[in-house]
């Protein structure tokens, strides 16, 4: 008898007909073929489930990948909001009359507000309001075309700034980004900021070819700006990623807050701006990705030990 060629209706049939030649001391099975088609189904079964079992010990075992890198600008790609933002603000005060200069400080403070628009409609809310309507209209729909009007002239200011060369990436960027393209990794940049502001730093500072790796999400693209996690839970779903395969860099605890709330894993690079806040919720805190072949600098093998685990819950 060769076993293994026995089709499956002759295996069942002889397992059937086996029945006649059981002892009835102890259910022995005495027939000689019946034997040998047991044991052949009992270890085909034991097989199956043995390698089933050392299939998801192999999967359980094998470290996550990483799939996205989703990039914060200002603080995160080039320290921005301090010699950058601050002073475009400041000058399209000027352009426009309006005897406000925003120093250092009192903008660090105003960074707690996500948004250039929503930042000035809250200061103006706090100090008072232009008296001149010819300055800034009293009507609340005017005002807020206004408003408009005026961050887009900031964000006009603020990319001539970037074209100048005023604005440098911050250290470990463009090495991280470049390592991510190397590896196939995916890159977006998610901000509150403009959207042509925000892809002309990354075109100008970085060169076109980068450039076109990164997708760009901006505040002005969803409901609710950060501490809200719209704009990170908008890149995920463009770009069909898993949240426990991406990591996301941040300088800020509100930007914290946004990752916090999508569900995806985070690490901050400190900023100008943002020392000596509260960063619960992220993995990891450093002052900078860093350069060099130091044992500081961030790399995807860093990334990839902070991403989420089976056993740690992902938002959806």
């Amino acid at each position: 008898m060769h076993l293994p060629s026995l089709t499956l209706l002759s295996l069942s049939t002889l397992l059937v007909s086996s029945s006649a030649f059981v002892a009835n001391n102890g259910n022995r099975i005495t027939n000689p073929e019946a034997k040998a088609a047991a044991f052949f189904v009992s270890s085909s079964s034991t097989s199956s489930t043995t390698t089933s079992s050392l299939q998801a010990q192999a999967q359980e075992a094998s470290p996550p990948t990483l799939e996205a890198i989703l990039f914060d600008c200002d603080g995160v790609l080039a320290d921005t909001e301090r010699d950058g933002h601050r002073p475009a603000f400041n000058q399209a005060f000027r352009n426009n009359n309006i005897d406000e200069e925003w120093d250092v400080d009192r903008y660090g403070k105003l960074l707690e507000v996500g948004g250039g628009k929503e930042r000035m409609t809250a200061h103006w809310n706090e100090v008072g309001w232009p008296t001149d309507p010819s300055i800034i209209p009293n009507e609340e729909t005017a005002r807020q075309d206004k408003i408009k009007a005026l961050h887009l002239e900031k964000t006009d200011i603020f990319m001539k700034l970037i074209d100048e060369g005023a604005i440098p990436l911050r250290s470990g960027v463009l090495r991280l980004v470049d390592e991510a393209i190397a590896s196939g990794v995916k890159l977006a940049c998610c901000s509150t900021s403009n959207e042509k502001a925000v892809s002309n730093l990354i075109s100008t500072l970085m060169g076109p070819d980068r450039a076109a790796k990164f997708n760009v999400y901006a505040g002005d693209m969803v409901k609710a700006k950060k501490p809200a996690p719209d704009v990170y839970n908008m890149a995920v779903e463009d770009m069909k990623l898993d949240k426990s395969r991406c990591v996301i860099v941040e300088d800020t605890h509100i930007g914290v807050g946004a990752a916090v709330a999508a569900g995806i894993s985070c690490i901050v690079t400190v900023s100008s701006y943002s020392a000596g806040e509260d960063f619960t919720g992220a993995k990891m805190v450093v002052n900078e990705l860093g350069d060099g072949d130091g044992d500081g600098i961030v790399t995807l093998e860093t990334l990839t030990s902070l991403l989420v685990t089976d056993k740690e819950e992902v938002t959806n």
